[in-house]
């Protein structure tokens, strides 16, 4: 905690009376629904005929997500919904590292729990198979475009650090007070509109391995970088806005 800095007034870090109990369960639920809503939406609306959603609606639905548990959660737990997001925030020094693990690990049930649900739901349709991707995140010959391991990992950490950049600016103490949930919903819309194509857009460790265990083949061959990328993203994200609010306040 010594290094966490107190000046900040975010829905991310309240530092409010919660046990930890109740911020994993947040957590849990905030993932459960990030990944029923967002999974959810490529896997049951995307492609349905006439009236299917598309890219442009799993975009949406999964910044969504985010913008109505950041305003449901955010008071309780913070609303961070992704490992990714725990610990640039914890790089940044704006979370405890003793609290670093067990986020992780709400996140990561919470994200399983949200695909097993839309797991029962799909498999409920004559001939689905869950083998054919169920929202999960790839590259190469897994990628929606055919984009390679490069492409993929670069994408990845970009739009990782873009989204922890939005994430640490939106709530900074000086920023608009009220609106952040709104600019990180919008970010998080705004990557998957980029980056859908390349790997079907993770971003987020707890959404990728959610699907992925339940696709059960390649997803779970490929996770890897869909954990590297986005923590090494976060990581440098909340190294650069540390250094950035240095400045402003030096």
């Amino acid at each position: 905690m010594t290094k966490l800095n107190k000046n900040y007034v975010s829905i991310l870090i309240k530092e409010d009376k919660m046990t930890l109990t109740k911020k994993l369960s947040a957590e849990f639920i905030g993932t459960f629904w990030l990944v029923l809503g967002g999974c959810g939406s490529a896997v049951l609306a995307a492609g349905f005929p006439d009236v299917g959603i598309g890219l442009l609606g799993v975009s949406l639905a999964f910044g969504l997500t985010v913008l109505t548990m950041a305003y449901a959660i955010g008071h309780i737990s913070g609303c961070h919904l992704n490992p990714a997001v725990s610990i640039g925030l914890w790089s940044s020094g704006r979370f405890p590292a003793a609290e670093l693990a067990p986020y992780i690990f709400a996140q990561v049930i919470g994200g399983m729990a949200g695909a097993a649900v839309l797991y029962v739901i799909a498999t409920g349709q004559t001939g689905f198979d869950v083998t054919a991707g169920f929202a999960s995140n790839g590259y190469a010959e897994h990628s929606p475009g055919g984009y390679s391991l490069t492409a993929a990992l670069v994408t990845e950490i970009v739009m990782t650090f873009m989204f922890l950049i939005i994430i640490l600016g939106a709530t900074d103490k000086r920023a608009p007070q009220g609106f952040a949930p709104i600019a990180i919903g919008l970010g998080l819309t705004l990557i998957h509109l980029i980056s859908i194509p390349i790997t079907n857009t993770s971003v987020n460790p707890a959404r990728s391995t959610g699907v992925a265990i339940f696709q059960g083949d390649w997803a779970v061959s490929q996770l890897w970088l869909f954990w590297l990328a986005p923590i090494v993203g976060a990581i440098l994200a909340g190294i650069v806005y540390r250094w950035l609010e240095s400045e402003e306040n030096s």
